[in-house]
């Protein structure tokens, strides 16, 4: 029953963070950078770099999905925060999304850009 419970809460969670986000990349992304590096190490290092509870305290998660027109989405909890990371013909693109142009979107903006 507990596992039934947890997933559901998962699944709701996700629906939230999935509308969030789709409506944000209706409009144009806060920030879009390129790499050098593969998409999928790029993914793997901006998740981990949000998940540094030394920089983000107990906001510090960061999920990991595949994208929704491929590649990969990091995101952060109620996607206040999330980047798009797509693999294309010069290397690696990403588009950041913030909700709110605040001292933590530019902090999450500045953890995004050590993995490029």
């Amino acid at each position: 029953m507990r596992i039934l419970m947890v997933a559901l809460a998962a699944t709701l969670l996700a629906g939230c963070a999935g509308s969030a986000m789709n409506d944000a990349r209706t409009g144009t992304p806060y920030k879009t950078l390129t790499s050098d590096k593969p998409e999928k190490v790029v993914a793997q290092c901006v998740q981990f770099s949000w998940q540094d509870e030394a920089v983000f305290g107990v906001d510090a998660g960061a999920y990991l999905q595949p994208g929704k027109k491929g590649g990969s989405t990091v995101y952060t909890r109620s996607a206040e925060s999330f980047v798009d990371i797509t693999a294309d013909a010069s290397g690696t693109a990403l588009s950041y999304y913030a909700k709110h142009d605040d001292f933590v979107a530019k902090r999450r903006l500045a953890a995004l850009a050590t993995c490029l």
